[in-house]
């Protein structure tokens, strides 16, 4: 009997070995799905499966509130969530994120404004300018004063109907150099925003609809996500764009507390945010890498690195978002800018 219990002992232990290591061979991570996600897919996640040795599952996620929910109820099932900058730093104002494991993950060459205890940079996105050339030619706004200029440059205009990004681009078409924007004087970004308003076609509330409204031509002007823009323009669209005061913001990796294998999230964000691997993404959609050494080793062409928002020439023409900034202010200039909107 004794026997009997020692086999059944040991077993049980087998069985909990097996479990643990095929714990650590899966790591599920959640994105924003569509071409985006595809192209990470290629680039990204099936690269640093191989190179670990382990399996990295995919969902999709709609934002930071799938997250929050998760963690509440104690049903984490991600082990990394993508998300925005703004959502990173508000889930580690609410503890929804695990600590970071820096032992494991290497930040080199990542600016230190995207490195953070709950929070490391994935990738540059940026908002800028792009015009339709059946409108204006080649020759199209070149800054956010020319966006302003509407004697200049007469048509319609969308921007987005968020305070984040919107309030950068009234400060800079105002005057204020993109390195010198924080912390944002709120009351003049508005004043220059009040400026617009009668021009202001539409406020997009997501890319895919700042994307059909430049390849539609219903708007003569936008700001818009540059994967965006890039995107329409390659399908055809008469639309151009410049990196000139472009405002760049990034996405985010997050481990959400509880998940249930941390130490493998930590193994696959340090792949993610390697120089080689960074530098396999632009190639298949336009999103910037946010580790530098993604452009010295010497795996994108000087063609590339033209196009690549967060190329050392085109980040130097551009404002980085200062999501700490932000972090504090998010939600009561969220209510302002609806407010702002509403007014007749």
């Amino acid at each position: 009997m004794r026997a009997f219990s020692r086999c059944v002992v040991a077993v049980l232990a087998v069985i909990g070995v097996s479990s643990a290591i095929w714990a650590q061979e899966t790591v599920t991570i959640a994105s924003w799905g569509g071409a985006f996600q595809a192209a990470q897919r290629q680039a990204m996640f099936e690269p640093s499966a191989k190179m670990l040795g382990i399996t990295i599952k995919e969902d999709t996620l709609n934002g930071y509130g799938d997250v929050k929910t998760q963690v509440l109820a104690k049903a984490v099932k991600w082990d990394i969530a993508e998300l925005g900058l703004q959502s990173c730093a508000q889930g580690t104002i609410d503890g929804v994120f695990e600590p970071l494991d820096y032992g494991v993950i290497t930040a080199d060459g990542i600016t230190p404004k995207l490195v953070k205890p709950h929070w490391i940079g994935i990738i540059f996105y940026s908002n800028v300018i792009a015009w339709n050339t059946r409108t204006y030619g080649e020759k199209g706004p070149q800054s956010w004063k020319d966006f302003w200029d509407v004697k200049k440059f007469p048509g319609k205009r969308s921007l987005y109907h968020r305070p984040t990004e919107t309030l950068e681009a009234a400060l800079m078409a105002d005057g204020v150099e993109p390195d010198k924007l924080y912390p944002l004087d709120v009351e003049r970004g508005f004043r220059k925003l009040e400026e617009l308003r009668p021009h202001i076609a539409v406020w997009w509330t997501s890319g895919a609809q700042a994307a059909q409204l430049l390849k539609d031509g219903e708007v003569d002007m936008i700001g818009i996500w540059n994967g965006r823009a890039s995107t329409v323009i390659k399908d055809g669209a008469k639309a151009a764009f410049t990196y000139n005061q472009g405002i760049m913001n990034a996405d985010c990796l997050t481990v959400p507390k509880g998940a249930k294998n941390k130490t493998g999230a930590m193994k696959v964000i340090n792949a993610l945010v390697s120089p080689e691997i960074q530098a396999a993404l632009p190639k298949l959609i336009d999103y910037g890498p946010v580790n530098s050494r993604a452009f010295t080793i010497g795996k994108l062409t000087s063609t590339e690195m033209d196009r690549i928002n967060s190329s050392p020439k085109n980040a130097a023409t551009q404002a980085v978002m200062d999501v700490e900034w932000w972090s504090t202010r998010l939600n009561q200039l969220l209510e302002r800018m609806d407010a702002f909107k509403a007014k007749k």
